[in-house]
């Protein structure tokens, strides 16, 4: 059963969240570790974006900022802190449910192309019998090409940018060659490729 931390200072608010993750087959937590968090903003204490910081720093979880703070400045600060996603209250709860489940089902896809298998739950790429493992920053890279084999810098950067990883050309260039090599040390060289003027392939 998937773990889902809620961080909620409004008991109402709290049970409410509780009882329909609970009818919908997760387990509602008090604290890490978990599969994903959803975090108010004004908590008592340490608020919502110190925890997310914390949170990103011990393990590759989707943050859910749910909060009735509606100022397009708190929810850049949240996807600055590392959020994956800004719902503002009342929430509808089909639509809260229905990001809950893309978020953990991307967490454990199993994406093969091109005699590549990129496993996003355990953050490794598999080639033959050899297997390497990717940052976070690398295993998205990868299956955005592996998924669409030709992409412009642009499409790679707006891909990392819906995961909350924020790079500009130069940093995707540090990475790319980066995957590079990992994908040399298991046997795979050659299958990134630079297409000028245009961006990379597989």
């Amino acid at each position: 059963m998937r773990r889902i931390f809620i961080a909620e200072d409004d008991e109402v608010v709290r049970e409410e969240l509780k009882t329909l993750l609970s009818a919908n087959g997760y387990q509602p937590v008090d604290k890490p570790p978990c599969d994903l968090a959803l975090l108010d903003i004004n908590l008592p204490g340490e608020n919502g974006f110190s925890i997310c910081r914390k949170i990103k720093a011990e393990a590759a979880v989707p943050v859910i900022f749910l909060t009735a703070r509606d100022d397009i400045a708190d929810e850049l600060y949240g996807f600055n802190a590392g959020g994956d996603d800004y719902i503002r209250k009342p929430y509808n709860a089909a639509v809260l449910l229905a990001r809950i489940a893309r978020f953990l089902k991307q967490d454990k896809r199993v994406i093969s192309a091109e005699g590549l298998t990129l496993d996003e739950g355990s953050f490794t790429l598999k080639y033959g019998d050899k297997l390497t493992t990717l940052s976070k920053t690398e295993l998205r890279i990868m299956s955005i090409l592996m998924q669409k084999p030709l992409c412009t810098r642009e499409e790679i950067i707006e891909g990392l940018w819906n995961s909350s990883l924020y790079l500009d050309e130069n940093t995707l260039y540090v990475n790319i060659n980066r995957l590079r090599e990992k994908l040399k040390d298991i046997g795979a060289q050659g299958y990134i490729k630079t297409v000028r003027g245009v961006g990379y392939s597989l």
